[in-house]
């Protein structure tokens, strides 16, 4: 009987600090790292997490933007970090781009980062400047035949999501686009609106004014559901079959984090994306919540890692 007592008694003493280590958490400021620069989808979409965490967990979730290398410094800042849930990392498409675009990383972003929580998609909106003659997906992709090498397309840079967006379309289409790389997606956006390139695929936040106002014209947006901000747009699926790309955001964490402190900033981030006044500030974002369990980001960031990787070598993309 005494040693009954003393194996219960010793299975609690084991179970219990981990327990107490979920329940304690966050004893202090939270950081959350984002490798965007202040101000970008990316940038606002983490702070409005971090403000619910905040409120629902007592501590503050202090968002710091590390922007350089297509995020590749904010990402490699969490690797490097303690697996404490002290330093957490605001994931993008861009990992999943940058581990296939970049021959030499000091990481390996599968294997160094685990997932905690997705949290939103954007869909992108596939525009021309008014001054080309088409107004549909299969009339661009007819001009484009026609003139071969002559439709200039933007992007923010080389390997962005803008860029493999286009060479998505491009290697399922057959047309021959000609890619012209900004450093960011402002120029790129000015370029097109001036006329100096021809089509972009860009964040439909970001392009929505111009459109509304005619100074830029929406094909297509680049989800398998049309936008709610432009919803007599089609989708690039309605006339390209098995054509997709979501800009997706989530959280992540070092390696090696408790999986209680995973699970417990999981369930807090799956509780936001269910509150009516969240939904409708990610809504009108475009952004589209996306809960789910840890598991199923992970299964995500691999599908995308594995996708855009084809893309990159297929069309023999470099970073440079």
């Amino acid at each position: 009987m005494k040693r009954r007592t003393f194996v219960a008694g010793l299975g609690s003493a084991v179970v219990w600090p981990v327990a107490a280590r979920a329940q304690a958490y966050p004893a202090r400021p939270v950081r959350v790292i984002v490798g965007q620069a202040a101000g970008s989808t990316s940038d606002i979409f983490a702070r409005l997490i971090g403000q619910w965490l905040s409120q629902r967990l007592g501590q503050q979730f202090v968002i710091e933007t590390r922007p350089g290398a297509g995020t590749n410094i904010g990402t490699e800042a969490v690797v490097r970090a303690s697996p404490d849930g002290y330093t957490l990392l605001l994931v993008s498409t861009a990992p999943a781009i940058n581990a296939t675009l970049y021959n030499k990383l000091n990481f390996n972003f599968i294997r160094d980062i685990a997932p905690v929580a997705s949290i939103v998609y954007v869909r992108m909106v596939m525009e021309v400047n008014p001054s080309v003659p088409v107004k549909t997906v299969p009339e661009f992709i007819a001009y484009a035949k026609a003139n071969p090498g002559k439709v200039n397309f933007a992007s923010a840079g080389n390997g962005s999501l803008q860029h493999v967006s286009g060479e998505l379309f491009k290697m399922m289409t057959g047309v021959d686009i000609v890619h012209v790389p900004y450093r960011g997606s402002t120029p790129a956006l000015t370029d097109l609106l001036a006329g100096q390139v021809q089509v972009m695929f860009d964040a439909t936040p970001a392009s929505l004014p111009y459109i509304k106002a005619g100074q830029l014209r929406a094909l297509a947006v680049t989800t398998a559901a049309r936008s709610e901000l432009l919803p007599e747009v089609p989708t690039v699926g309605d006339f390209v079959p098995g054509y997709e790309v979501l800009g997706w955001t989530g959280l992540g964490v070092p390696k090696k984090t408790p999986a209680e402190i995973v699970d417990k900033l999981n369930k807090e981030i799956n509780a936001a994306l269910v509150d009516p006044k969240m939904k409708a500030r990610f809504a009108d974002l475009d952004g589209t919540v996306l809960p789910g369990s840890p598991a199923d980001f992970g299964e995500l960031i691999a599908a995308e890692t594995e996708k855009w990787g084809k893309v990159i070598r297929a069309a023999n993309i470099r970073a440079d």
